[in-house]
């Protein structure tokens, strides 16, 4: 075999290991099929029909708040959902609002790991703290080592709200509380559900 077609061989086998590698990780935190919407899907409320037989299109629903903390110049984290599936992660969302009067672009929030810098403004370097456990959780990553988490492409405007979410190693079973922490932010004390 020449030189070009073992390059083309190992350049093929090296696509289906990351591929395979993403699949793996993508799956690993999937639960079984368990009717329930994916975890990264926003939520739906289906119609609901009165007597007449038309449809009528229900409110959308408030996001509940379970922790809300405010910090760096107007900056507000809030937190909307922690939730635990059974595939061993914990899916953390919620929303960050920008009252600093410029452009925030989430440049502390990505985490002091050389490797976390190729997220750009995330919220990779966010953690989970089991108080009760003393373990300190951090988000989980892909092969390439990118966040499962949001990034804040383009900065999210003075003003503007951006919705994030983080994915996380799942804290045992007994832990129904933990501490979400991100960049300069004061913690935010959590409860955890089931997803």
């Amino acid at each position: 075999m020449d030189f070009r077609h073992t390059m083309n061989s190992r350049r093929a086998l090296s696509a289906m290991a990351i591929t395979a590698g993403l699949l793996l990780t993508a799956v690993g935190c999937g639960g079984g099929d368990d009717g329930k919407s994916d975890k990264g899907a926003a939520p739906t409320s289906a119609p609901t029909r009165s007597g007449s037989g038309q449809k009528e299109s229900e409110a959308p629903q408030q996001d509940t708040v379970l922790a809300e903390v405010k910090g760096q110049n107007g900056l507000t984290l809030a937190v909307t959902s922690a939730k635990r599936d059974s595939g061993g992660c914990m899916t953390v969302e919620g929303s960050v609002t920008n009252n600093t009067g410029t452009l925030w672009v989430a440049a502390d929030w990505r985490g002091d790991e050389r490797e976390l810098a190729k997220n750009g403004g995330s919220i990779a370097g966010a953690s989970l703290i089991d108080q009760k456990g003393k373990k300190k959780y951090l988000i989980l990553r892909d092969t390439s080592g990118r966040c499962l988490c949001t990034q804040f492409t383009g900065g999210v405007p003075d003003g503007g709200t951006a919705q994030w979410f983080a994915q996380f190693p799942a804290p045992p079973q007994d832990t129904t509380t933990v501490d979400f922490q991100v960049g300069g932010m004061p913690p935010a004390s959590i409860e955890i559900s089931q997803g």
